[in-house]
């Protein structure tokens, strides 16, 4: 059997539509299945040019949950310009997804999507525009999704506000931390706050900090062992000559510690963790929590500082 198969040919969109807001908006305010079609959305009503501010948005729809949505188009290349009106246009009405619609979309302004899908919580659309015909058929829309929104990506928005938001948070315990630990000690005084899970400083001995660390709803203080890569031997040497005074360490300290000789790794912790507590506890009890971390701190520094002083290996 001989099929007649046409050949399908793309048309430039100022002949189809000369004008962007007379001609492509007016039609597509018309036409709005088009979109529903591409997007696998049910938008059920649009209005032409509402105000946002001294702007006008191309259309305000309105899909059948309720939910209101935005749409920019533009038949040129992608811009700065209107990436910045969209965002606007969605703030000024307080749509839960935008729309926008290009000739071309450029790459950086693809990944702004994607990243706007992950950052914000509403759903970012850009589609390309094209318009083909066959065999000298009338022209028709053709309208591809390029970047939409997606479970994974509100997953991986999801994942970096909170890592953004337990930064923060470790950053003030830190600063609170530091600020009260001054008047007491020097160790840890000329620290700069940071965004991790702990602070610390040389002991004096090469590869001995005395470090802070803070967890959600705990906080350590320790001497951590670690000369580097290829240095697990005498990492567990410098730990079994510690280990050796225990008695006296504890005795010193005032009360039991946590030996960890880290078997399968390369370095080793002699600590104090503190369970009634961390950065995830009300912001009232963070003097009373931060200040035992200090004093335990302290008491573990002045109990280790005179077998530190006796230890063999390069210093």
């Amino acid at each position: 059997m001989n099929l007649a198969i046409g050949k399908l040919e793309r048309v430039p969109l100022r002949e189809v539509w000369a004008h962007e807001a007379y001609d492509f908006t007016a039609w597509l305010e018309q036409n709005i299945d088009v979109v529903n079609e591409a997007l696998d959305l049910e938008i059920i009503s649009v209005d032409r040019e509402q105000a946002a501010g001294k702007f006008s948005i191309d259309l305000v729809g309105e899909d059948a949950s309720g939910r209101k949505l935005i749409i920019e188009n533009q038949l040129e290349k992608s811009d700065h310009d209107h990436l910045g009106k969209l965002i606007t246009y969605l703030t000024a009405m307080q749509a839960k997804a935008a729309i926008w619609i290009v000739r071309e979309p450029r790459p950086e302004h693809v990944a702004a999507i994607g990243w706007l899908n992950q950052a914000l919580d509403a759903d970012f659309y850009m589609v390309k525009v094209e318009a083909v015909r066959i065999a000298g058929s009338p022209a028709a829309p053709l309208l591809t999704l390029i970047a939409g929104p997606s479970e994974e990506a509100k997953e991986v928005g999801m994942a970096r506000k909170e890592f953004a938001e337990r930064y923060a948070i470790r950053n003030r315990w830190w600063t609170g931390l530091i600020e009260r630990s001054k008047p007491k000690s020097r160790l840890h005084a000329h620290i700069t706050p940071g965004d991790y899970s702990w602070i610390g400083v040389s002991s004096g001995f090469r590869g001995l900090n005395l470090n802070y660390s803070v967890k959600q709803d705990s906080r350590t203080a320790e001497l951590y062992i670690d000369r580097g890569k290829s240095c697990e031997d005498e990492n567990k040497a410098l730990f079994d000559q510690l280990e050796s005074h225990k008695s006296e360490i504890e005795t010193a300290f005032g009360g039991a510690l946590n030996w960890e000789g880290l078997e399968g790794k390369r370095a080793c912790r002699i600590s104090l963790t503190l369970t009634d507590g961390g950065y995830r506890s009300p912001d009232e009890l963070w003097p009373t929590l931060q200040d035992s971390q200090i004093d335990a701190m302290i008491r573990l520094e002045r109990a280790l500082k005179p077998f530190i002083l006796r230890l063999k290996g390069e210093r």
